[in-house]
């Protein structure tokens, strides 16, 4: 294995790390003001355009896609370094149009889009003239098993008529939102894992009704986080994605990547969490000298370098075996990262939320909003259990 950096990776570190250092860390205050000034606190603040409009001058956009044609082509082991970087602040994703749930979606409907619909919604999200929402998750089942999921799509003629409720649907409450990709069942008397299909929705298509935005530990996420009611959702039968009962192996190929993103991105907060907990350690003094010279504290940091180095080298493996064995052959490893990935950069924030003390429960940093942001992500994409499930069952099935 080797993870050095290619030449590739290398000029896109320098330039992403010069781009956040002058645009992006400096913009973090400005686009919070910028929201809560909106008449929509959903709408995207002016400095996000600005930010974009700079990204892509620089070369510095759709990094995730690894299609030569759609994005930088990347792999994803030459991807990783630059998605720890980005995950440093909460708008760099977005300033570079790498964030949830555009990705995932733009990722399937690279793989499962017809012509016609990579003409209508992918293209579009590349340029991020639009944004979109993933609609699977739902109030009245445990939905980490896809496979409970109750919403149903029917056919009727030329047209699919959709219903159900889902919840926590990133993005829908965005005005540039205008799609939605849907999950349910089609045919219960399929086999089990054929029952489930994706299908594509304008957003503005009648009966949806977005019915709240749900916050995350009492923030409310720009982009939304709605719980939305489909009632007799009439749309086109050309926009199944894929064909009928393809709707679990899709979610699955989504989510695959998309939990590799979320590790390489948890790598960057932690690291942003540890350098904030070094500074604040040498500026304080109680009790007669720098905290920095506590011995708790010190253990705090050593314990967090020790287990951000080895998250990292868990991250790059993962990376390498998806690029040389494909996303199929490292089921194990996938589920693992997205474990200990999270673990970690909440237990790095969490340390460094007690060494600002009262500051750092404040929103004088960001402290607080990444000790939500990585909490909440130990249940987005699949909860931790689910992930140590199929890692112990793969586990135990070499020994059978």
């Amino acid at each position: 294995m080797d993870f050095s950096y290619s030449a590739r990776t290398e000029d896109l570190l320098d330039k992403l790390e010069y781009f956040m250092d002058h645009y992006v860390y400096p913009a973090e205050r400005v686009y919070d003001e910028q929201i809560a000034a909106n008449a929509d606190p959903h709408e995207q603040p002016q400095i996000m355009r600005e930010l974009q409009a700079q990204a892509r001058q620089m070369g510095l956009w759709n990094l995730f896609m690894t299609h030569d044609d759609l994005g930088a082509g990347l792999t994803n082991l030459e991807y990783a370094p630059l998605a720890e970087v980005v995950g440093r602040s909460v708008i760099g994703n977005e300033a570079i149009n790498c964030s949830a749930p555009d990705t995932g979606n733009m990722e399937i409907l690279a793989m499962y889009g017809t012509d016609e619909q990579q003409r209508q919604w992918l293209k579009p999200l590349l340029d991020c003239e639009i944004r979109s929402a993933f609609a699977m998750t739902e109030p009245a089942v445990a939905s980490s098993d896809a496979t409970n999921i109750t919403s149903t799509i029917h056919r009727d003629g030329d047209e699919y008529v959709l219903n159900g409720r889902k919840w926590y649907i990133s993005g829908v409450l965005d005005p540039d939102c205008k799609l939605i990709i849907f999950m349910g069942k089609s045919d219960m008397a399929a086999k089990t894992y054929r029952q489930q299909s994706m299908i594509l929705v304008p957003a503005d298509t009648p009966g949806i009704e977005v019915l709240r935005d749900l916050p995350m530990f009492g923030f409310h996420d720009r982009l939304g986080h709605g719980e939305v009611q489909f009632t007799d959702v009439r749309v086109p039968a050309t926009n199944m994605l894929g064909a009928e009962g393809d709707g679990f192996a899709i979610a699955q190929g989504r989510l695959g990547p998309g939990r590799m993103h979320y590790a390489m991105r948890a790598i960057g907060m932690a690291e942003r969490a540890m350098e904030l907990m070094c500074r604040r350690a040498l500026e304080r003094t109680a009790f007669g000298g720098p905290l920095a010279e506590r011995g708790v504290v010190r253990e705090w940091i050593a314990r967090s370098r020790i287990e951000i180095d080895q998250i990292r080298l868990l991250v790059l493996q993962s990376s390498w075996l998806m690029d040389t064995k494909g996303n199929a052959a490292v089921r194990s490893q996938v589920a693992a990262i997205k474990v200990a990935a999270m673990e970690v950069a909440h237990t790095v924030v969490d340390r460094a939320v007690q060494t600002f003390g009262a500051a750092g429960v404040s929103d004088d940093t960001v402290l607080a909003r990444m000790h939500a942001i990585t909490r909440a992500l130990q249940i987005a994409d699949g909860p931790n259990e689910v992930h140590l499930r199929t890692i112990a069952r793969l586990e135990v099935g070499k020994y059978r």
